[in-house]
């Protein structure tokens, strides 16, 4: 039986890291609200959601491929959160950057395994020769 998204260590850190998210961005000033304070939510619910789509997918490439898409999301909000922070919205010291290099570790732990998993695969073409 085919292990659950919600299994994968990965989807349980993002959506934790998802969800401290949204509870940092309530915060931010009105202003922000469609602006800054919107791709951070978006890019932070990405991350979990393209680890969740990649492991219900049919092959291992296609997985790597979305786990690829969660790892840009990934940096696509650290660096949103950047300029947050350069903004003064979020603290220096906060907590969710520590949260980002740890989902980013597991990520690219997961993406190494698979990789590997792959390169061992034998390759099942036959080559035909022309007569």
């Amino acid at each position: 039986m085919k292990q659950s998204y919600k299994d994968l260590i990965a989807w349980q850190k993002a959506i934790k890291l998802a969800t401290d998210v949204y509870r940092l961005t309530h915060a931010f000033p009105k202003e922000e609200m469609y602006g800054l304070c919107s791709q951070i939510r978006r890019s932070a619910v990405s991350v979990p959601s393209n680890s969740a789509e990649g492991q219900d997918r049919l092959s291992r490439g296609e997985f790597r491929q979305f786990l690829g898409m969660a790892r840009g999301s990934l940096h696509e909000l650290e660096t949103q959160l950047i300029s947050a922070r350069d903004l003064g919205y979020v603290d220096t010291t906060n907590p969710i950057f520590e949260q980002l290099n740890e989902v980013a570790r597991i990520l690219n732990g997961l993406l190494s395994s698979l990789e590997a998993k792959i390169d061992r695969q034998p390759d099942n073409r036959q080559l035909t020769t022309a007569t």
